[in-house]
C-alpha cells in the first residue's frame, strides 16, 4: 500500500507514484499542493491534467492557490505509457481498442473515488467530499466521469475548456454523447440534477492546435470549445426540459482566457474553494 502520507508532511510540492487497486501495473503519479495550514480537516481537490499528461504542471498552478484556498490539491496524473490514448484517459477505459467493454472497476473514472477512500483510510482527510476540477482532455474526463455516476461524494466539480462532450442524449452514441451505454433515462434524470460547473474561456476559439478535436462527431458539437461548452449547457436544460426535470448545470465564462490551464484554474478556484469549505461546515453540523 502505497504510505500518501509523503504528500502532506510538510507544505509545498510533492510527487509519488501510486497504484490503484484494479490497475496494479499501470503506476499513477500523484502531485500535491500542500498548504501551509494543511490538517486533516483541510477539504481535497482531485486536479485532472489536459492532453500532455503533465500532471506536476497541474500541482504547480494549484501551488499558487492552495494557501489562499485553503485546500489540498492533488494533480492525478496518467501517463501515455501506462494509460495510452484517448480510450483508457479520458474515454474511461470502458472499451479497448476491438471495442470490446471492460468491467465498470476497470473504467478508469473509478480511480478518484478509490483514492479519495485511501485518503480516508490513512488518516489524512476527515472530510466526506472532495472536488473536482479538470482542464482539457481532464475537463473531459471530469464530465465524463460524471455522466457514468461518479459522483457520490463530490462536492463540487468543474470541467474547464473541453474539447468535446458527452452529450446527455442516448440517441447519439458514446463517446460524443451517452447512447450505446448502461445508461437509461433515469440515469440522465440523476446527471441533469448534479450541479455540473462549465468553465470556458472566452478566447479558447483557436481551432488549428495540434490536439483540437476536429473530426464530423467533434465538429457537429460547434465550431471551437468555447462554443462546445456553451452547447453542452444548453443540450442539459433542453433535455431537462423534455423530461421534466430540473438541470443543475451552468456555464461560467472566463474573459479574456484562451486555452489556459494556468489560468483557468486562477478562475475556479474561489468557486471550488467556496464550495469544499461549505460542504465541509455542511457535514460537520450533520455528524
Amino acid at each position: 500500500m502505497t504510505d500518501l502520507s509523503r504528500l502532506v508532511q510538510q507544505p509545498g510540492a510533492h510527487s509519488l507514484t501510486y497504484f490503484d487497486r484494479a490497475f496494479p501495473d499501470r503506476p499513477l503519479t500523484l502531485h500535491a499542493a500542500c498548504p501551509v495550514r494543511f490538517t486533516p480537516a483541510t477539504p481535497v481537490l482531485l486536479v485532472h491534467h489536459g492532453v500532455a499528461r503533465n500532471g506536476a504542471d497541474y500541482r504547480d498552478y494549484w501551488m499558487k492557490l492552495v494557501d489562499d484556498a485553503d485546500i489540498l490539491a492533488i494533480a492525478v496524473e496518467f501517463s501515455e505509457s501506462a494509460f495510452p490514448d484517448y480510450l483508457r484517459y479520458h474515454f474511461g477505459n470502458l472499451h479497448n481498442d476491438d471495442g470490446s467493454a471492460n468491467p465498470r472497476e476497470q473504467w478508469t473514472y473509478a480511480i478518484d473515488a478509490r483514492l479519495f477512500d485511501a485518503l480516508r483510510a490513512q488518516g489524512i482527510t476527515t472530510c466526506e467530499t472532495y472536488g473536482l476540477f479538470g482542464h482539457s482532455a481532464g475537463g473531459q474526463f471530469v464530465h465524463r466521469m460524471l455522466s457514468f455516476g461518479f459522483r457520490e461524494r463530490v462536492a463540487v466539480a468543474v470541467s474547464a475548456n473541453a474539447g468535446t462532450y458527452a452529450m446527455p442524449d442516448l440517441e447519439t452514441a458514446w463517446p460524443f454523447g451517452l447512447g450505446e451505454t448502461i445508461l437509461d433515462l433515469p440515469a440522465i434524470r440523476s446527471l441533469l440534477n448534479f450541479p455540473i460547473t462549465v468553465m470556458t474561456g472566452t478566447h479558447d476559439t483557436k481551432t488549428t492546435g495540434k490536439y483540437f478535436p476536429k473530426g464530423p462527431h467533434s465538429m457537429r458539437q460547434g465550431p471551437h470549445r468555447h462554443a462546445r461548452a456553451h452547447a453542452y449547457v444548453a443540450a442539459g436544460h433542453a433535455a431537462a426540459q423534455a423530461l421534466c426535470t430540473t438541470c443543475a448545470w451552468r456555464v461560467i465564462d472566463v474573459p479574456g482566457v484562451g486555452h489556459e490551464g494556468d489560468r483557468m484554474s486562477q478562475a475556479a478556484a474561489p468557486l471550488i474553494a467556496a464550495h469544499l469549505h461549505a460542504a465541509d461546515t455542511c457535514a460537520a453540523a450533520t455528524s
